[in-house]
């Protein structure tokens, strides 16, 4: 017993090493000077320099970018989790006509390849002027994002009993109410994992970012990096700065709330 004990700690301790490396090398190399990254062989300890933290800020306007995501990452999230709410609370307690068919058609369209809705969401956006916007960027990802989203809060309103709404609804509460009073609240851990998958998706967003903003003042942080090499140089120290800075709070984030984030997909599989 002992020893399969070990050798899952191994296991797991190798994986770990694994998915960390890239993430500790990107996070060595931004600290490291430009003769440090361009020798040979390379050397794996940093000497402390932010020389290129100052110039992905100054020279890249790298927080400009970051702006831009935080505009769009969080409008996404906004908007996902009220419509997300009222679809999942609707699939939940109302007698919906063909509600199995409606959550394998969200299931669906979740799996939807990204390079065929380009064209059409492109076409779109441009008739109607909404290119190089953010609300031509939050829209695409709330139709990405929302049928996660229901999935998730769906499985959460499924099994909160129904006497609790009955009885804020005697007490006077009307269906609005008492979903916003009683099951919004005891459904906190769903949505607050629903909110923050919603905000890691808009925030790594690439694909979408690139073909719909293409002026620089509106790029979010993945284009903002993307576009930061030359047309001879590549500014590896600068990338790997940026990627730090774009990397960290999605970390912290879930170093913070891992054991909600845990726990609400957990147990919205289990109840779902």
């Amino acid at each position: 017993m002992r020893r399969g004990r070990l050798i899952g700690a191994v296991g797991a301790g190798a994986f770990c090493l694994m998915a960390l490396a890239p993430f500790a090398w990107l996070v060595l190399t931004s600290f490291k000077t430009q003769l440090e990254v361009t020798a040979i062989p390379p050397t794996l300890w940093p000497g402390g320099s932010l020389e290129f933290y100052r110039s992905a800020l100054s020279r890249y306007g790298l927080m400009h970018f970051v702006l831009n995501s935080l505009v769009v990452a969080g409008g996404t999230t906004v908007c996902t989790l009220c419509l997300g709410v009222g679809a999942a609370y609707a699939l939940a307690r109302l007698r919906v006509p063909g509600r199995p068919w409606l959550m394998g058609g969200l299931l669906l369209v979740s799996m939807f390849p990204q390079i065929s809705l380009a064209g059409p969401i492109w076409r779109i956006l441009q008739a109607v002027g909404w290119l190089n916007s953010y609300q031509g960027l939050i829209i695409p990802y709330v139709t990405l994002t929302l049928p996660l989203a229901v999935w998730i809060l769906t499985s959460y309103f499924s099994e909160l009993p129904r006497e609790l709404e009955e009885a804020a609804m005697l007490d006077g509460c009307g269906r609005l109410g008492a979903l916003l009073r009683v099951i919004l609240p005891l459904a906190g851990p769903g949505v607050f994992t629903a909110a923050i998958l919603v905000f890691i998706y808009a925030w790594n967003e690439f694909f979408f970012a690139l073909l719909i903003m293409t002026r620089r003042t509106v790029q979010t942080l993945p284009v903002g990096i993307a576009l930061f090499q030359g047309q001879f140089t590549m500014p590896w120290g600068e990338i790997a700065a940026a990627s730090t800075v774009a990397t960290a709070p999605l970390v912290a984030l879930v170093f913070l709330f891992q054991r909600r984030i845990v726990s609400g997909l957990s147990a919205g599989a289990i109840k779902g």
